[in-house]
């Protein structure tokens, strides 16, 4: 029997913003193992805005966990101003993998930012595609809505949450 290759993207500021606004916090050796069992992701990708001195525990702590830290690339200049915003960066991480070694069964994706839109419909198309895991309800763009409920789920369900919220 064939081992399912599943691969995860986070949108770590979307992740972070969605769930501190709803007062928690995701523990992510949970969420790691979490998406292991779940959906066999074995490769975990986590897209950061920039890299920052005092953030030096959390990269540590998700390299620990499991997951490939991978950071915005911005001009030296505006560091520390830009905000982190990695949606490009996602959608041509999962292309180049689509397109140059198609090595992956599907794709999960955690964000609620409807600028993944087009390339969740794609995959869909192409039958890569698994989920979209929004950080909250609130934080799901209203073009989700459209998917079937088989592609989306929310963090904050009472039943994920459980498993991964940092106590």
């Amino acid at each position: 029997m064939k081992k399912i290759n599943n691969i995860a993207f986070i949108d770590g500021q979307n992740l972070h913003l969605g769930t501190t606004q709803n007062k928690w916090k995701v523990n992510h050796n949970k969420l790691r193992k979490y998406l292991n069992d779940k959906y066999h992701v074995n490769e975990a990708y986590y897209f950061l805005g920039y890299v920052s001195e005092e953030e030096q525990d959390l990269y540590n702590n998700l390299q620990k966990a499991g997951f490939i830290v991978v950071f915005k690339e911005h001009s030296s200049a505006l560091k520390g101003k830009k905000k982190g915003n990695v949606d490009t960066d996602i959608v041509f991480e999962i292309l180049k993998r689509y397109i140059d070694n198609n090595d992956f069964d599907k794709i999960i994706l955690i964000s609620g930012d409807g600028d993944y839109k087009k390339i969740v419909d794609y995959l869909i198309k192409k039958d890569k595609f698994e989920k979209i895991l929004f950080p909250n309800n609130g934080f799901a763009s209203t073009l989700y809505k459209q998917l079937g409920s088989e592609f989306f789920d929310s963090l904050e369900n009472p039943n994920i949450k459980s498993k991964i919220e940092f106590k």
